[in-house]
């Protein structure tokens, strides 16, 4: 006797970005932790996008009094990007304003750094709260160009995690 097969095919979506382990890594016992931020590293929204995620799709977790150290690079191969630590703000800004922590800022915040440039942003995680990775360059942030970074008075140790927009299951 046949039988009949069915399939349940999901709705076509735009892809979703994976998260690479290797973007993250951490030393617990120094109590430090190392990012890679990557601006433009897929053409996803017109290349607005870090690490492949826009609009706080992605939050970088790291316990609060850990030494952070954000890589930053431009992937992007047209734009300048650059990157900040701001207080969380609906809309966001649509310029670079003063950093959230110190230190939590790259170089050449409104003009951006070109195709390839890259910086460290240095900072000590604190004090514990939400805060958002925005770039800087005039209407960037704006456009969706900014992930999450929660400083955790309760995480043992750093990581990423997907993060569903508001209105998603």
């Amino acid at each position: 006797m046949g039988g009949v097969l069915s399939l349940v095919l999901a709705p076509p979506a735009e892809a979703q970005q994976q998260i690479d382990p290797a973007w993250l890594t951490f030393d617990a016992t120094a109590r430090t932790v190392r990012f890679q931020l990557i601006a433009g590293l897929t053409g996803f929204n017109g290349a607005l996008n870090f690490n492949g995620y826009r609009d706080g799709e992605l939050t970088l977790v790291v316990p609060a009094g850990w030494k952070a150290d954000i890589a930053f690079r431009n992937h992007d191969g047209m734009l300048s990007h650059s990157a900040e630590v701001i207080p969380p703000q609906t809309p966001v800004p649509a310029q670079p304003v003063d950093p959230a922590i110190p230190r939590a800022v790259t170089v050449k915040l409104a003009s951006g750094l070109p195709p390839e440039g890259t910086d460290v942003m240095r900072f000590t995680a604190q004090p514990p709260g939400e805060y958002l990775i925005f770039c800087g360059v005039p209407g960037h942030g704006l456009g969706g160009m900014w992930i999450r970074l929660r400083v955790s008075a309760t995480a043992t140790v750093p990581e990423l995690l997907h993060t569903p927009a508001p209105g998603s299951p």
